[in-house]
This record gives C-alpha cells, structure tokens and sequence, in this order.
C-alpha cells in the first residue's frame, strides 16, 4: 500500500480542510513542534481505510475523529496497492444529542490514468471509479482484499507506533514470544483448541441425543412389522365385505325413506284439510260492512247541509260590511262629542284665566304706582338728610360763637347768635329716610309679587288658547270623517246584525266541524268494516290456498260465508278419502324399517367379527380402519428407517468427539505452537540479519540463541556482542531490520496478497546524540535507496529532517493545523 494524496477537514487538529500530496514522496519525514499533529496524518491514513486509530487504545472511538467543536469530519485517502489505485473515504458526524456516527464509508477502484492533481481540495462524493465498498459493514473486506493487511499487521508493517520500535529487540525471551505470539496471530491456535474442545463437547451431547432417540426405537421389530401387516390384510378384507354390503342397506333405508315420506306427505293433507274451517262470525262481516256505508252515507249529507248554510252566512257577512270600518266610525262619533267636551271646559277655563289675569295687571299697575310715590317720597328723605346735616354743621359752629365775634365760615361779624335748636335735625331726617325706604321696598316686592302672579296668569291663559285650538283641529278633523256618514244609531244596528250573522256563522261552522267529525268516524267505520271483510277474504284465500294442490272448487266472491261453507264442505270429503288410505301406507313402513335393520344387523356382525364396534357410517369407518392399519405399517417402517439413519449418524458423532478430543489435547500440550514460535524466531532473525548486514555496509549480522539476541561484528573479527551493548544507533539499524523483517513476515503470513509498497516510523529521535543521529540518518537513507518502498518518518528534529529530500512542515494555530511542503 502507496498512499497518493490525503484529503482531510474537521479530522482532530486539521479543523480546515488540508491535503497532503504524496505523489512523488518516495523518502520523506513529517516535521514539526511536539503536538503540532505530525501523528495525526498517520492517524488519518489508518481510519481511512481502517475506520480506526493506534493511538485511541484499539477501540472505535469515533468521538476522537471529530475537531474540538466540529459537527462532522471527513477524510479522502487517495492510494496504490498491487498496481491499482483505490480512493477510501470516511465520514462522522455528531447528532443534536451528542453521539458521533459513521455518516458514510467507501471504497472505490479509480479508472487507469486518473491524474490525482486535479482532484479538488474539497470532499463532496465524485464519480472516481468503480464502487468496491459503499458501507461502513463493507469497508473491512474491500479494505482486506485491497491492501492485503489486516488492520493489526498494517499498524505493524506499514505505520509503526511510536514508543514501541525496539521494545523488541530488547524483551527477554519470553515477553518477545508473547510478542511474536500477539503480532503473528498465533494466538489463533489456542482459539482452535478451545474451538476443538466446544465441537468435542457438542459432538457427545448429539451423541447422547442420538442415543436417547434410539432407546425409544427399540421396539421396531420384525414382529411389530408382521403383525402390522397382517391388521393392513385384515382391514382391507373388512372393507371389501362392508362394500359389498352397503348397497343392500342403502336399498333397504331408501325403501324407510320414500315409505315414511309417503306417509308423511298423506299425514301433512290430512293436517291440511283438517284446518279448513270457517272463522267465527264470518256472516256478519258482510252485514256490517253495509250498515257502516249507510251510516257514512248519512254523515256527508249532514256535512254537505252545514257547509251549504255556513257559505250562505259567510255571503251575508261580508255583504253587511265590514265591522271594524263601522266601529271606527261609531268610535269617531264617541271621540268627537268627547272633544266637545273637553272644548267647552277649556274656553271656560280659558275666559275665567282671562278674567283673572286682567285683575292681576290692574293690581300690578297699581302697585307700580305706589312704589313709584314710595320711591319719591325716599328721594326727598335723602335730601332731608343732606339739608339736616348741613344744619348740624352750622349748629356746631354756632356752639362756639358768641355775639359779635367773626364766622370761620364767611368771616363777617355775627352780630347776634341764633338760639341753638333742640333735637338733632339729622337724627329725624334719618329716622324719616329709614321708613321712607322700607316703604319703597315694601312696594318693590309687592310689584314683584303682582307680576309674577301676572305671567303665571298669562301661561295659564296661552296653554289654554293652544290646548283649545288643538281640541277645535280635531274637531274638523273628525266633522270632515263623519261627513255623509251614517248615524251613530244606524252604525249601532248595522253591527248588531253582524253580530248576529257571526254568532251564526260560528254555530255553522261548528256543526260543519261535528259533521265532518262524523263522517270520518263512519268512514273509519266503513274501513274498519272492510278490513274485516279483507281479512275474512284473506284468511279464505289462505285456507284455499293451503289445500289447492288438491282441486278445490270453485267459489263466489260476493259470497264470504258462502265461499267458507263450501270449501270447509269439500275439505270435509277430502279428508276423509285420505283416512282410508292411511293404514296401508303404516303397514309398509314397518316392513322397510324391519328389511333396513336385518341389513345394518349384517353390517355390524361384521365389524364386530373384526373387534370394532358397529359404526353409523359403515363405509367411512371401513376406510377409516384401513388407513389406519396402512398409516401404522408406515410408521413403523418410517421408525425403522430413521432407527437406521440414526446409528449413521451415531457413528459420525463418534467420530467427530475423538478427532475434536484428539486435537484439543495436542493443541494443549503448546507444542505445536512452540514450534511455530521457534520457527518464525529462525525465520525473523535470518531475513532480519540480511537487513542489518545491508543497512551497516555489511559490518553486523544479527543471531539469536535460547531466545537472546546477539549482533556478529564482521569489522571486530567476527564479535558475538549481546544487543543491549549496542549504541543508539547501532540499535535503531537492528531494531529497523527487525521491524522490517517483521513485516515482511507478517505480510507473508496473510491470507490476501499483501502489497508492502511502504514504511512509515513515527518514532522519537529527539533522545538520540549527534553521532547516533547521524548513524540513523545514514540507515534511513540507504532504506529509502532500495526502491522498493515509500519511507517515511515522523520526527521533530531539524538534524534528522534537514537529510530526507522531502519535507511535509506542520503547523498548528489557535484554529487549525496546516501541512506545507518543503525540500525537492
């Protein structure tokens, strides 16, 4: 296997899409810092075609597979194996509750010539070739038969894990024979021994079932045979004598059945003819079917009389007019004398509104007179008052003067003072004004009082001008109605009349409703009646119709009692023929019954001869026992056979327990495998040593010895030196040629034709010194010079990888890791 080109996206650290072109990488190394996911391409090469990865503990862990966050990943591989090239693809996603599955898995065969570069970098599904496998449960064959290596041998032969490639070299004897045991698959005889011991343990519990089954066939005998076919002989003699038998019986019980059906039929006529009798007042049917037509007759006449004279009335009611036309004309007369009432009480109320209202103006105008004196009169009260304090002034003064002395006022000699009055004219003016102004309000409110009573009158007096023009509108209104109409008088007697021509009207109509009444109870009658006279019919015609296969006569269908009294007349004669006949017929159904038991007796004397009972149906019985004697013949034969078939396979079981019996207990002695051991041992350190000889330029071979190893030094005159005295790289060249050696071996163990087309060794060179280093160097190299394999290597050592041609960088962000190409 050759890997071409890796495609990957959302793969562990490769969370963008990344590819690798291996194309024309015979010898390369991926490079870069620890954890920068140099490993993780190797991982992807594997669970493309394996679906799974060393590093995730043997187990499918699918959940590794998917980047921190990422809901899918995806990886393409694109290699040649035996000469063909193939392209594996894998799919996993992570569903909404967390589970991560394979979303899809293939596996197809690419057409010859396909230029790997001009497949996209992406990883949607192509058209790339044949379809070997297109589900994950195919991948594991198609990948087989592809690569030619099971998964355990590829990640020993192809991809070797790293921290394990010289654990090997330097196990003591019995851990590598464990080891040898693991990597070659030998383990598989220790499973074919316990394999050996279940078939073993099997093949004694059949045998023990075969014997139990034979135990319960031992009865299948010579005898039991005879006698079987002897019951065959004796069964088959009953049945010929039963056959022959039979047809007398038959006859005999046909003979019972067309005796006892004759009888039965004469018996069945005479049961008939003897029901023919008339019903119970089947004369009167026909009489009351003609009284209740007269009674109906009469009850229409009567009805036909009430309707006739409730038309007339209905005529004369509507031609005496209509009656709520005269009411309202009577009600109009009654209204208008009512309206000339309420006229007449209104203009007298109206005039003596009028009368008072003109007394309340009167008194109004004269109560506005006197409030105007009063207000006169307060007027002068006020100038009295004014004129009283200017007297108080000047009396003031003159309180202070004396004669002769100078006014202060006018400043002229006063030559006598008047005498100074008594009382305050003041006092008196205010006196005087007070009453003056209680008179003029009591005169205001007397005004206020009469107008008032002055406007209530004037309402009063213009409601009743409207309500009295309101009742004279009507009034006219009604005079024009009644205008050439008849008098209330008249109207009075015209609806009397339609009273009385109602009251009339309804007594018709009532005895309209009583007539029809009674006309529908005399048809109902008349039916009634005539259902009788159906049924009498229909019980008549039933009775016929019961006896017509014998002729009886014919009758009158006017006639019910009639036709009943003649036809229970011949029924009377009928029935007496047939009773004469009777007795005949008895006497041949006892000598039937009495010939048909003579042969059943036959019958069953034959059958109890042959030990059976005596059956009702002698034929089916008769073959009944033949069948079963033939169906015991056959099972005895068929348990003889199969008591034969048995001891066959007793003695194949046997066999079988002694050889499974025989190998497990080789197989468990180990030395078969021990063998092997030493074998493969012999073969492993030879092709091991021509590896070693070559890649040291001829100077070591590797032997081995009771389970040690040991290198031969060729420059140090043939120096048998232990392993563990090795150098670094002295070391990694043996530890590679045993690991080359092993995976050819592995390969050559394979059930498929493995195609070792490359090695990759992802191992840590970081603890080597400068000289070893270079020693591994120089080996890497000459491996990489035999051409027939890709080599590769992981390394994070710059020393290491600055000698290997081609270089695949990877580096690792915050993101993603990414894959550069360096070198040639």
């Amino acid at each position: 296997m050759r890997p071409m080109r890796l495609d990957l996206a959302g793969f562990t650290v490769f969370r963008d899409e990344t590819t690798i072109d291996f194309t024309d990488a015979d010898f390369f190394a991926l490079v870069g810092p620890t954890g920068s996911g140099k490993s993780t391409v190797l991982d992807a090469i594997c669970f493309a075609l394996y679906g799974t990865v060393p590093r995730w503990g043997g187990t499918r862990g699918l959940g590794n597979a998917l980047a921190p966050s990422a809901t899918e990943a995806r990886v393409r591989l694109v290699f040649e194996s035996g000469g063909a090239r193939y392209v594996a693809t894998r799919v996993v996603r992570r569903d909404s509750r967390g589970n991560v599955k394979t979303a899809g898995a293939g596996l197809q065969l690419m057409p010859d010539g396909f230029d790997v570069t001009k497949l996209d970098t992406g990883l949607s599904p192509e058209d790339l070739g044949e379809v070997v496998a297109g589900t994950p449960a195919e991948m594991d064959a198609a990948v087989l038969a592809a690569v030619g290596l099971p998964y355990e041998q590829f990640t020993s032969c192809v991809v070797l894990p790293q921290g394990q490639f010289a654990d090997f070299l330097h196990a003591r004897p019995a851990t590598r024979q464990q080891i040898l045991v693991n990597l070659l698959g030998l383990g598989v005889y220790e499973q074919v021994q316990q394999r050996a011991t279940t078939r073993a343990g099997q093949a004694e519990a059949k045998l023990e079932a075969v014997d139990q089954l034979l135990a319960g066939l031992a009865d299948v005998d010579d005898d039991a045979l005879e006698l079987a076919t002897g019951q065959v002989d004796r069964m088959r003699e009953l049945a010929g004598s039963v056959t022959a038998a039979v047809p007398e019986l038959e006859a005999a019980r046909t003979t019972v059945r067309e005796a006892n059906a004759a009888l039965a039929t004469l018996d069945a006529e005479l049961a008939a003819l003897d029901e023919v009798r008339a019903p119970d007042g089947v004369a009167e049917v026909a009489r009351a079917v003609t009284a209740a037509r007269a009674e109906s007759d009469a009850a229409a006449t009567a009805v036909s009389l009430a309707e006739e004279r409730e038309e007339k009335l209905r005529g004369e009611l509507t031609a005496a007019g209509d009656e709520s036309a005269l009411r309202m004309l009577l009600r109009a007369y009654a209204d208008r004398e009512q309206l000339s009432t309420q006229a007449e009480q209104v203009r007298a109320g109206m005039e003596a509104a009028g009368g008072e209202h003109d007394a309340a103006v009167r008194a109004l105008t004269g109560a506005q007179a006197a409030a105007e004196r009063a207000e006169a009169e307060l007027a002068a009260a006020f100038q009295a008052h004014e004129e009283a304090k200017t007297a108080d002034q000047a009396t003031a003064l003159r309180a202070h003067l004396t004669d002769g002395d100078a006014c202060p006022v006018c400043e002229q000699t006063v030559a006598r003072v008047p005498a100074i009055p008594t009382g305050s004219a003041v006092a008196r003016a205010v006196a005087a004004g007070k009453a003056a102004r209680a008179a003029s309000e009591a005169a205001r409110k007397v005004v206020a009082e009469r107008d008032a009573a002055a406007r209530d009158l004037e309402r009063v007096l213009l409601r009743a001008r409207t309500e009295h023009d309101g009742l004279r509108a009507r009034l006219a209104e009604l005079d024009e109605r009644l205008a050439g109409a008849a008098t209330a008088e008249a109207l009075r007697a015209r609806l009397t009349e339609l009273a009385r021509l109602r009251q009339g009207l309804d007594e018709a109509t009532t005895a309209v409703r009583a007539g029809r009444d009674a006309a529908r109870q005399a048809r109902a009658a008349v039916e009634a009646a005539q259902d009788r006279l159906r049924t009498a019919w229909r019980s008549f015609d039933g009775a016929r119709d019961a006896v017509a296969r014998f002729g009886p006569p014919a009758t009158d269908r006017d006639d019910v009692a009639g036709a009943w009294a003649t036809l229970a007349e011949w029924a009377r004669d009928q029935a007496q023929h047939r009773r004469s006949e009777r007795d005949g017929l008895a006497t041949a159904v006892v000598e039937a019954e009495t010939a048909a038991g003579a042969a059943a007796d036959r019958i069953a004397g034959i059958f109890a001869h042959a030990g059976l009972p005596a059956p009702d149906d002698p034929v089916r019985a008769a073959t009944v026992a033949v069948e079963r004697a033939e169906a015991e013949l056959r099972r005895l034969t068929e348990r003889r056979e199969q008591a034969g078939a048995l001891r066959e396979q007793r003695a194949g079981h046997e066999r079988e327990a002694q050889v499974a019996r025989a190998l497990a207990g080789h197989l468990r002695a180990n030395n078969f495998e021990r063998w092997l051991l030493a074998e493969a041992l012999d073969l492993l350190v030879d092709g091991a040593s021509g590896i070693l000889r070559e890649l040291s330029g001829g100077q070591y071979d590797l032997v081995h010895d009771k389970g040690e190893f040991f290198v031969v030094d060729h420059h140090d005159a043939g120096l048998r030196r232990g392993v563990r005295t090795l150098s670094g790289g002295e070391t990694f060249q043996a530890s590679l040629a045993l690991a080359l050696a092993l995976s050819e071996q592995l390969a050559g163990m394979s059930t498929t034709a493995a195609s070792l087309e490359s090695i990759v060794l992802d191992e840590g060179f970081g603890t080597l010194d400068a000289a070893t280093l270079d020693t591994v160097a120089a080996t890497l190299e000459n491996l990489a010079a035999r051409g027939d394999r890709m080599v590769g290597v992981v390394t994070h050592v710059p020393a290491l990888a600055e000698r290997i041609p081609v270089r695949f960088e990877v580096h690792k962000d915050a993101r993603s890791a990414r894959v550069e190409r360096t070198g040639r």
